[in-house]
């Protein structure tokens, strides 16, 4: 990486909330997970789970992805300190915001 890279890496400014579906989610609220592609294991694995929201992060493009904890995860406090292999990323178009209890 050059410089300039690094400095773009450095620029981004961490995101509070995104939408989804119309919704805004934020760190700690929890999604249910729908991996669009079936590429590998993991998108089979993970399909229909629900996830804590642990950061949401912005690419080089602008994009906004999700990066979660799966609550059944007996390893999830691994995830929670941001280790690989108990932390996962999402598009905003892969999960979906699960509604508190009494929402309609």
């Amino acid at each position: 990486m050059n410089e300039w890279e690094w400095q773009l890496l450095e620029e981004k400014q961490p995101l509070d909330q995104v939408l989804v579906d119309g919704v805004s989610v934020k760190c700690g609220d929890r999604v249910i997970l729908r991996p669009k592609g079936r590429s590998d294991i993991m998108d089979i694995a993970l399909a229909g789970k629900i996830a804590v929201i642990e950061a949401i992060e912005q690419d080089y493009e602008g994009q906004a992805h999700v990066a979660v904890v799966v609550e059944d995860d007996p390893g999830r406090e691994f995830g929670m300190m941001r280790q690989p292999g108990h932390r996962f990323f999402f598009s905003t178009g892969e999960v979906e915001p699960l509604k508190a209890a009494g929402d309609q």
